[in-house]
């Protein structure tokens, strides 16, 4: 008897359950990566903004000695940039893909 107390979910739900839960999963999926790509971009435009005012340094410079110290200092500078961005960006596509995953969160 305990056994037909059981409430049953109509296919026609379960299924449209089951849809809304993909479609908020896509729709994550989505802004995840609009988010990473976003912030990928503006990595990019603050590089290159970098490299022209290395350029613009490397022109006014006086020597062949102060031509090589900034593009030390820029090298230097540029591999501490390119790691933090390269970090965030990981964090950030992990982030987005465990949002994906559990959209209600």
């Amino acid at each position: 008897m305990a056994g037909s107390d059981r409430f049953e979910v109509p296919q026609d739900m379960r299924a449209f359950a089951e849809r809304s839960v993909e479609q908020g999963q896509a729709e994550t999926a989505r802004k995840g990566a609009r988010h990473v790509a976003e912030k990928a971009v503006t990595f990019a435009e603050r590089n290159v903004a970098s490299s022209f005012e290395f350029a613009q340094r490397l022109v006014r410079a006086k020597d062949l000695q102060e031509m090589m110290r900034l593009q030390t200092e820029f090298i230097r500078n540029q591999m501490q940039v390119l790691s933090e961005q390269a970090k965030e960006l990981g964090e950030s596509a992990t982030a987005a893909a465990k949002d994906a995953a559990n959209p209600g969160r």
